[in-house]
């Protein structure tokens, strides 16, 4: 499910590695980050803070988690939403111990042992993210073609964010391919505009 809250856009009240509460027009947002983000923005009270933000809905509660970049997000939500087992907290943790790129290129090679790095992210949970990852949602084959040239990143990271949304690999390649035969010097937001356009929501 995408979330109904995109991003957040206001002034840093507090800030702690974990969460940074943002002040947007006299109301305050908790929001969970990764070290990541964190590390990223270096918020301090009162500075200027865009985060892109996910809205974790459970049965009691809301939570709102943020993100220095589309692509944070992006694994966040695959890890969240096409990973069994994998809760927000999970999510978080991983992305706190390990760069983006370097998940990547750790999902491609069956790196189990550098995911498992991460604190809070066991073996167990790593051999799970990789076999469904590669295999299930496909998504290694794809970041394997960046690595070799057959395909843009601007491609892969667009195809990311359409199966973070919840569209079938097969899918939003199809849709993609034309697209950046078309145009290969076209970002990412612009290939997922255009692509959003030819698939139809589930």
């Amino acid at each position: 499910m995408a979330s109904m809250i995109s991003y957040v856009r206001g002034i840093v009240a507090e800030a702690l590695p974990n969460s940074i509460v943002v002040d947007v027009n006299g109301m305050g947002y908790e929001v969970i980050v990764p070290l990541s983000t964190y590390d990223a923005l270096n918020p301090r009270a009162g500075d200027k803070i865009k985060l892109k933000t996910h809205l974790h809905i459970r049965e009691n509660m809301q939570v709102l988690y943020g993100f220095a970049t589309d692509a944070e997000r992006d694994i966040f939500r695959l890890l969240v939403e096409r990973v069994s087992g994998i809760g927000p907290a999970t999510a978080i943790a991983l992305l706190s111990g390990i760069r983006v790129n370097e998940f990547k290129d750790a999902v491609v090679a069956g790196d189990v042992k550098a995911i498992a790095s991460a604190k809070g992210v066991g073996k167990k949970t790593a051999e799970r993210i990789v076999l469904e990852l590669k295999d299930k949602v496909g998504l290694g084959s794809t970041w394997e073609a960046v690595q070799s040239g057959a395909t843009t990143a601007a491609a892969a990271d667009a195809e990311l964010a359409l199966v973070a949304l919840g569209f079938k690999q097969a899918e939003a390649r199809k849709a993609l391919t034309p697209l950046v035969e078309a145009n290969s010097g076209a970002t990412a937001e612009e290939l997922i505009r255009e692509a959003l356009r030819h698939i139809s929501p589930h």
